[in-house]
């Protein structure tokens, strides 16, 4: 297996520093950057190509989530997934966030393990969308977005099977591909399929983008 590639965007280069150290103990994550804002995010995320950037909202300059969009909209970092690192002041950033493309997100709080696992989680194309306090934020802010930033709209979901709107549903209510498996009696890996085709289709960059699509869409409601 090939070692994940992260670059740290954080002003605070205490926090980095930290992060670091525990990123590079483990053997399958390696640390390639740092940057103190999101201006110099976008730059060496642009220069490195980092399987992630685990990025902070609040920085001086270019913010989070400015560096956020800039990265999920180029097109030569589509292999770049952007982790959130929140204290959860502002959840209208988080949903935001999530509206520009990143594929979810952790508070600054967070165990060394559970970091270590949200980094591993969205390399492997997934988002962090799973925990019931997440999934009530997704449906707060995201439900009833501005209607210039719908990724689909209603009438754009047409170009799914029965089966994968069915699909897209659950993995917007938070179940993972074996939680779907189970429900419906198939493999994992024939679920797997089905997100991935409805991923390619509404060209969705991710799960998390995918979600998102599914609450604006009106596909999954509140």
């Amino acid at each position: 297996m090939s070692t994940i590639r992260v670059l740290l965007a954080d002003d605070q280069a205490l926090l980095r520093a930290t992060f670091r150290v525990l990123i590079d103990s483990t053997s399958d994550i390696s640390v390639i950057g740092e940057a103190a804002d999101g201006g110099e995010a976008v730059e060496q995320a642009r220069a490195d190509r980092p399987d992630v950037v685990v990025m902070d909202i609040r920085m001086p300059g270019t913010d989070g989530l400015t560096a956020t969009a800039a990265i999920c909209a180029d097109p030569d970092l589509a292999g770049t997934r952007v982790l959130i690192l929140t204290t959860f002041e502002n959840d209208e950033h988080v949903a935001r966030a999530l509206r520009a493309g990143a594929s979810g997100f952790l508070g600054k709080d967070v165990t060394a393990d559970v970091l270590l696992d949200g980094i591993r989680t969205v390399a492997a194309g997934d988002s962090l969308l799973s925990p019931l306090a997440t999934r009530a934020l997704v449906t707060r802010f995201l439900a009833t977005p501005e209607p210039e930033a719908r990724l689909v709209h209603p009438e754009g979901l047409t170009v799914l099977t029965d089966r994968e709107r069915e699909m897209t549903a659950l993995a917007a209510l938070g179940k993972s591909n074996a939680e779907i498996a189970d429900e419906l009696f198939l493999s994992p890996l024939t679920v797997r399929s089905h997100i991935q085709r409805a991923m390619t289709k509404l060209h969705a960059r991710d799960r998390a983008q995918l979600v998102v699509i599914a609450y604006q869409s009106g596909l999954v409601r509140t």
